[in-house]
This record gives C-alpha cells, structure tokens and sequence, in this order.
C-alpha cells in the first residue's frame, strides 16, 4: 500500500517512521495479536513501536548480544523483538511489578517460542535488581557474567536510579538503551513542570555527563536513548 505524500513540515517525521517501519519493521501476526489484546486488556497505550523493536534488534546484533536486561515488560512485546535478536543459547531477564502484565507477556512467550529464552522476574525493579547484582558479585550461576545490554522502559521517575543499576550490570562494549527519552516533546520544556520530567531531564544528564558512556538518542518513536558502556561505572552503594 503506498503512502500519502506529506504536504505540511509537520507531517513529514510521521510520514517517513512510517515508510521507514513499512519496509524494516513488519510485524508478524503474533506482535499484532499481542498489540491487540494488550489493548483489549485495558493495559496502559505505552508499548515501543514496531520500529523501535527493529532499531532495538539491530543494535543488540551488532554487539552480539547474548545476554540482556530489560526493566519494564508491560504485555511482552518489546521482550519479543529483543529475545528474537539472541542466539539459540542467549537469555533476556526482563522485570515487571504487575501480575496481570506477566501472566500475558508468559502466555506470548510461549506462543512465540522463546519461553526457555526469556525469565520474567514478577515483583518491584529495586529489589529484583538489587538480588542480581548480589548474586552477580557473589558468583551464583544465575547471574555469573555481566549483561550485554538492559533496555529501560518502566516508570519514568525512576529512570536515574535504573540507569545507576544498569551501570552496574553491564559490560563495557555493551549497551544500555531507553524508550521515551523525549517524552512526546515534551523534555525541552524549562523549566520541567512534572517529576516524570524533571526525572528524564536527569537521566538524559547522566547520559551525556558520564565519562565512562557514549551516548546519544536517536530519533525514534518518542526518542530512544543508546549509550555505549566504555568504562566500568563507580562502585557505590546499591539505590533502593
């Protein structure tokens, strides 16, 4: 189906994600029933689009990723795009506090075939993080090795305090990426009128201010946030 030319400056960001998802970001009919029924399921609209789970794939291919963190799983979409970027042996942790978001996101796993590549961790982030990193730095064989990548997408106050853990777990070469870094343009406000986005504010700070990351954000969906992890972080206390 060919595409409406634009005839407003406006217009014209929308129309090319769209013609750029229509060639690089087709979802198959196991994403878009699972769009569906996360949306029939009154769980809130805030799922990464079909383009930003390609962006999110081809990133974590070209630092081979086998292992990856992702906070905040809503209904199991993202989870699907970044799990099918692993290899046959990888495994993708992902988080999530809600019980009804994981009992969907469970059922999807299966359907897609990857439920012995994805462990969901049901209960709050902090404590979840927290228990990985013990058991990262004490050698228990869940969590032996660093993590590749972590995606961050759950609740945006908390943004600063996922990117202090995710300093922590992943390996330099690797990757710690974040949806909604624009927060539908509303990030150049000044000053932020909200927590959510004073805290954004924050952690796009961090990003841009650490010296052991590089980062920038891409111009995707509402902007996702990719630093380059090049040097270890500080050892500090654990946030809770």
């Amino acid at each position: 189906m060919g595409l409406e030319p634009v005839s407003r400056d406006d217009d014209l960001p929308d129309a090319l994600a769209a013609y750029t998802g229509s060639l690089f970001a087709r979802e198959d009919a196991l994403l878009r029933d699972l769009a569906r029924e996360t949306e029939r399921r009154g769980f809130p609209p805030i799922q990464v689009p079909a383009l930003t789970g390609r962006v999110l794939q081809l990133l974590l291919q070209t630092i081979h990723a086998r292992r990856v963190l992702e906070i905040g799983t809503l209904g199991g979409y993202s989870a699907i795009w970044i799990a099918r970027a692993l290899p046959p042996d990888g495994k993708l942790t992902t988080l999530e506090l809600n019980e009804a978001h994981a009992t969907l996101a469970r059922e999807y796993f299966r359907r897609a075939q990857l439920a012995d590549r994805i462990e969901l961790c049901l209960g709050p982030a902090a404590e979840t993080l927290s228990r990985i990193v013990r058991e990262a730095e004490t050698g228990h064989a869940v969590a032996t090795a660093t993590f590749d990548a972590c995606f961050i997408d759950a609740d945006k106050v908390s943004y600063p305090v996922y990117l202090r853990w995710a300093r922590r777990l992943v390996r330099v070469g690797g990757l710690i990426l974040a949806d909604n870094a624009y927060q539908d343009g509303r990030i150049v406000e000044d000053p932020p009128p909200t927590e959510q986005l004073r805290a954004m504010r924050q952690f796009n700070r961090m990003l841009a201010r650490d010296p052991g990351l590089e980062a920038t954000i891409l111009p995707v969906g509402d902007g996702v946030a990719v630093a380059l992890v090049t040097a270890p972080a500080e050892r500090r206390k654990e946030e809770h």
